[in-house]
This record gives structure tokens, C-alpha cells and sequence, in this order.
């Protein structure tokens, strides 16, 4: 009866390691399998108490919507690509609204954010699609 709780425990320090709800909820249906050995409960309702009560955690979480996946779109995400948020600077533009800028050792193909005005000089990069890094003017032109 009592490796249910040391189970738990087990569960719980995987649950801090790994940042998830999935330990923590193994780890309170393990602790209802504990509680439940306690009571008098047979073998198998014990295991049957882990599975319900791990399984009603987690419907009762993703109804909630605590283990719902936020999609992020990386593209725009400085917290996903450190280049958001970077100047680089644009000597001239072609007509198609594109340039090439040395950024980072290399040179770049940049394209302009819909709606900016077309100028020269430092841009901030706001977005990458594929290798092309869009721009917007750092100090927009009033």
C-alpha cells in the first residue's frame, strides 16, 4: 500500500523536472490508489482508481483549456527568432519592394512590410519568411 505514495513522490519530482501537468496528474491518481489501498480496496480497483482518476484530471484540465496548445507564430516572434526586433540598414530599394542588406556577416534579401514607406536607411526587422527578412522603417518619415 504505501509504494503508491512513493510513487507519487517519484511522479511529483518528475512533474518539477519536467515543468508538465501529466506527472501531477499520474501523481494524484496515485495517491488516490494509496488511499484507496488504505480503505481496503482490492489490487484492482486500485489501478482502476489510478486510470479514473488521472483520466478525469486530464479531460478536467483540457476542458479548462490549461493544456490547450498555444501556436506561435515564429515568424513574428522575438522570443522564438532573436532577429525580430533587429536593425539593419537599407541602402536602396528595387521596384518589387525588395533589397539585399549585409546582416549578421552575410548578405540578406529583405523585403518591405506591407503598408511601410519605401526609404532608405536603418529599418527594424519584423518578421521573417523563409530567408527574406521584412522590414519596417525604424523612424518612420512623417
Amino acid at each position: 500500500m504505501w509504494f503508491w505514495f512513493g510513487f507519487a513522490v517519484l511522479a511529483l519530482i518528475g512533474e518539477v523536472m519536467t515543468g508538465t501537468f501529466y506527472l501531477l496528474l499520474f501523481a494524484l491518481g496515485l495517491a488516490a490508489a494509496g488511499l484507496a489501498s488504505l480503505m481496503g480496496a482490492a489490487l484492482a480497483w486500485q489501478i482502476v482508481t489510478v486510470a479514473l482518476i488521472t483520466a478525469a484530471g486530464l479531460v478536467g484540465l483540457r476542458k479548462t483549456g490549461v493544456l490547450k496548445k498555444h501556436e506561435i507564430n515564429a515568424a513574428r516572434n522575438q522570443n522564438v527568432n532573436l532577429d525580430i526586433g533587429q536593425i539593419v540598414d537599407v541602402q536602396s530599394w528595387d521596384d518589387n519592394n525588395t533589397a539585399r542588406v549585409w546582416y549578421r556577416g552575410a548578405y540578406w534579401q529583405v523585403g518591405l512590410m506591407p503598408g511601410a514607406t519605401k526609404q532608405a536607411g536603418q529599418h527594424c526587422i519584423v518578421e521573417i519568411r523563409g530567408s527574406t527578412l521584412i522590414v519596417e522603417p525604424s523612424i518612420p518619415t512623417h
